[in-house]
C-alpha cells in the first residue's frame, strides 16, 4: 500500500498528502489525480511517483493522517471535558464534528482503505490512537462491561450515524435528540 519510504516524512510527500486531502474535499476524490496533485502541491510527476507507488496510496496516506487528525480532536475533547462522564459526550461531538468536516477523507479512512482496520496486524499508530481516545472515554461509563467491546459499539454507532446522516436517510431534526440519546440513556454513568 504505502511505500517503503514514509511519504509523512519531508516536506514533498507532506506536500502531496496535503494537497490529496484538500483537491477531494473540495472536489471528490475523482479530481485526485497524480497530475493534478504534482501541479497542485508544486512537485515533480517523477517525485510524486517515488514517494508513492499509486493513487491508492495516496488515499492511504490521506486516511492515516485523517486518523491523526481525528485521534488528536478526540484527545483534546476529552482531556478538557470536566469529569470522567463527560468525556464521552465531548468526545462524541469531536468525532461527529471531524466526520461531517472532513466527509472525502472520512470515506478514505473507512471506505477507501480496507487495510487500515484495528485488528489488522500491522494496523497504522493512528488508527490504534484513535481507539484508544473512544476506549478512555468511554472507560468511566463500562460499570463493569468490557470497556474495548463498550469502545467498539460507541465507534460502531458513531459511524452508523454519520454514514446515515451524509446519506440523507436519517430526519434531520432529530439529529440532536439522536445524539443525546447517544451520550446519556445508551451509556449511562454507574
Amino acid at each position: 500500500m504505502l511505500g517503503t519510504d514514509d511519504p509523512d516524512t519531508g516536506r514533498d510527500g507532506d506536500a502531496i498528502v496535503s494537497t490529496a486531502w484538500q483537491l477531494a474535499e473540495a472536489e471528490g476524490w475523482a479530481a485526485v489525480t497524480a497530475r493534478r496533485l504534482a501541479e497542485h502541491a508544486a512537485v515533480d510527476l517523477g517525485a510524486l511517483y517515488e514517494r508513492f507507488a499509486d493513487r491508492d496510496a495516496v488515499v492511504a496516506a490521506v486516511a492515516v493522517r485523517g486518523f491523526a487528525d481525528l485521534a488528536t480532536a478526540l484527545t483534546a475533547a476529552r482531556t478538557a471535558a470536566s469529569t470522567p462522564a463527560q468525556a464521552w459526550p465531548a468526545v462524541m461531538a469531536a468525532y461527529l464534528d471531524f466526520a461531517y468536516a472532513n466527509p472525502e477523507v472520512y470515506d478514505a479512512m473507512f471506505a477507501h482503505t480496507p487495510d487500515l482496520t484495528l485488528g489488522a496486524e500491522q494496523a497504522p499508530e493512528t488508527v490504534a490512537a484513535t481507539f484508544g481516545e473512544l476506549r478512555a472515554a468511554l472507560t468511566p461509563l463500562s460499570a463493569g462491561r468490557d470497556p474495548d467491546t463498550l469502545a467498539e459499539l460507541g465507534w460502531s454507532l458513531l459511524h452508523g450515524m454519520v454514514m446515515l446522516t451524509r446519506g440523507g436517510r436519517l430526519r434531520p431534526e432529530a439529529q440532536d435528540e439522536r445524539e443525546s440519546l447517544l451520550t446519556h440513556p445508551l451509556f449511562p454513568a454507574s
